[in-house]
């Protein structure tokens, strides 16, 4: 069946599509519909359907007779250590966690907060609180003190589970400091924590309220699964917010289930058995999706790994977990290749390693410029696929579906919209546009299962940040356009789209133009404010490792480069070469703080940063440039 008629099933019946999909997980007792739409414009899905999320991911492929297939692989270059676990084994380490932490109290609708470095561990914790019931909220491991504190306020759990520590190159970050600091500052105060000791560095535990978790699961009676309704929350996944109070993501398990099963083959074209990699961190929404609950209730071996793409030990560490592990399918984001084909553009690593498992990359997160596809492509002879889609959305927005049909790749755009996205582009007064006309794009309403059907006790709040700019609609808060084959393109955040002198124009396809150049391994575009036209670009290049090349020179070059494919209306005159660019641990680009930096605007320490340090140095770089300007 081809693309376009699995998306016109789709769209014709949409009920009868999910209900079908549906067929593919383990019910309790079956839902008597897809689409529960009473109190529009809040949908949901299969709400009174009875489920499991542990059990679809674990026990029911142990009773199909595949205990013994390998659920997880960890591999850990950053401590040298290595496991498998099989789906028989799995079910002991999670129903004897759940059963623990049951005789502890915890039961349906709990919350339990998980602070975890990339251990096996942090996979066990999330499926044995979803085994009882309870209703997980990770916490990326290390996170500050304060931003735990805000989260263990808003989802108010029964009790934390959390590392000892996380390893980082040339680093080992105590996470129990942070953990007894967050308690502190937190108006509520779990009733227990639960502490995994790593041998890298063994935590100090308070008497009464911490438990080793060896001691804590000794001899604890293990927990069957708990039925759960098709709209009971399977998990809370806080996003940052503008107003710096993060927004709990909500995930309803049985649309969540459903969404994650469909995508693995469809998109990703994995089938049960077949080794996929996620390379991302539980803490983000792609360590959910893809990490744990869709390959494992898909029935596939995910590996879990701790390390970066490059540094642990070089750039050739993707390669080899690739041929040591027999990997079918990567996804990692633009970022991570970014990193690696800085360090190795000839791709003497790629070369030394058997990649022949490998079927496709996928690529997400951050915008995929064109040259670091080229360069992936041109390595790896794999289909390099981009696809779009959030934290709220839970999975693809956007893609190109291999397991239906591979469409022809269109490189910068992320394909075209899944079944269950009805994307749209409006202008502001919420009018839809001409193909190839840049606009805010927004989904028509109701998003489908698997998405984020409101935020954790903040009703108000998801109507305001998503709904009501434009009524009918979700908001995504990216701009972009969509080609006249139908094909999106995800051009900017609607915040990075600049105004110069009446001309709205697109960061993203600045950045495009800069990252083509033969010495830039990555970039980043902002607007700056400009008494004369409002907004001006201003771009930031960071060179290929061994470039060697005169900053002016290059500088100069990008300049031109962009008046020769822009042209001159978007007025790009000025660019800096830097060391770095400051992210989140996720990989995305802090355009916004640079911005703020460069208009001399006070802004906030973003929770998510990699490295405060490299704001030091973009502050110092902007200033050579005479940023933030007196007028």
């Amino acid at each position: 069946m081809a693309y376009k008629d699995v998306y016109s099933a789709w769209k014709s019946d949409p009920e009868a599509f999910w209900m079908a999909a549906a067929e593919a997980i383990d019910w309790e007792r079956k839902p008597s519909r897809a689409l529960f739409d009473e109190k529009a414009p809040i949908y949901e899905w299969f709400s009174d359907g009875l489920v499991n999320t542990c059990h679809n991911a674990v026990d029911r492929h142990v009773k199909a007779g595949r205990g013994a297939q390998t659920a997880i692989i960890y591999d850990s270059p950053a401590t040298g250590a290595k496991a498998k676990i099989t789906y028989a084994e799995l079910l002991e380490k999670v129903s004897t966690l759940a059963g623990a932490l049951a005789a502890k109290g915890v039961t349906k609708g709990d919350r339990v907060v998980i602070y975890m470095p990339m251990v096996p561990e942090a996979l066990v914790a999330m499926l044995a609180v979803t085994r009882i019931g309870a209703i997980h909220s990770v916490v990326f491991g290390g996170f500050a003190a304060n931003e735990l504190a805000v989260r263990i306020d808003d989802a108010q759990p029964k009790a934390v589970i959390a590392g000892s520590c996380g390893i980082e190159p040339g680093r080992v970050v105590a996470y129990k400091p942070l953990l007894d600091e967050a308690i502190e500052l937190a108006s509520h105060k779990p009733e227990f924590t639960v502490i995994l000791q790593r041998k890298q560095l063994r935590a100090e535990l308070i008497e009464g309220r911490d438990h080793d978790w060896e001691e804590f699961v000794r001899g604890a009676a293990p927990a069957d699964c708990v039925p759960v309704e098709g709209n009971h929350p399977v998990y809370i996944l806080y996003t940052s917010g503008t107003t710096g109070q993060p927004k709990g993501v909500v995930r309803h398990t049985g649309g969540h289930l459903v969404a994650l099963n469909w995508t693995m083959k469809n998109i990703y074209d994995v089938d049960p058995g077949d080794v996929y990699w996620a390379a991302s961190d539980v803490g983000w929404v792609v360590g959910h999706s893809y990490i744990c609950y869709g390959p494992l209730v898909h029935g596939n071996t995910t590996v879990v790994f701790e390390g970066k793409p490059v540094g642990t030990p070089d750039a050739g560490t993707f390669w080899r977990v690739i041929e040591e592990h027999g990997v079918r399918c990567l996804f990692t984001a633009p970022t991570a290749f970014r990193a690696i084909k800085r360090e190795d553009p000839g791709g003497e690593f790629v070369r030394k390693y058997d990649l022949s498992t490998l079927k496709s990359l996928f690529l997400a997160g951050e915008r995929a410029d064109p040259d670091t596809i080229e360069w992936a492509q041109e390595m790896l002879g794999v289909p390099v696929i981009d696809h779009w889609w959030q934290t709220e959305t839970g999975w693809a927005i956007a893609a190109n579906p291999l397991g239906i049909e591979q469409l022809p790749v269109k490189i910068g755009s992320p394909s075209v919209p899944m079944p269950g996205y009805d994307v749209r582009i409006l202008d502001e007064g919420g009018h839809e546009v001409a193909p190839g006309t840049l606009g805010a794009i927004v989904i028509r309403l109701p998003l489908p299962p698997g998405t984020l059907p409101t935020l954790w006790n903040a009703e108000e709040r998801f109507r305001k940040s998503y709904l009501e700019h434009f009524p009918g609609y979700y908001e995504t808060g990216d701009a972009g356009y969509v080609d006249e084959d139908g094909y999106l393109y995800i051009m900017a955040r609607t915040d990075d789209v600049i105004n110069v002198a009446g001309h709205r124009l697109s960061t993203g396809a600045m950045e495009e133009v800069l990252a083509s150049h033969p010495d830039v391994a990555e970039c980043a575009v902002i607007g700056v404010k400009d008494r004369l036209k409002g907004q001006l670009p201003l771009g930031f290049l960071c060179l290929n490792a061994g470039s060697g090349r005169d900053h002016a020179d290059v500088v100069a070059e990008c300049v031109q480069l962009v008046r020769t494919k822009i042209g001159p209306v978007a007025a790009f005159r000025q660019a800096v070469v830097v060391q770095r660019l400051p992210k989140t641990r996720s990989g995305k680009i802090l355009r916004g703080t640079m911005a703020r930096i460069a208009d001399g605007e006070p802004f906030k320490m973003p929770a998510t940063i990699d490295d405060p340090a490299i704001l030091d140095e973009i502050t110092e770089a902007l200033k050579a440039l005479g940023y933030p300007r007196a007028d």
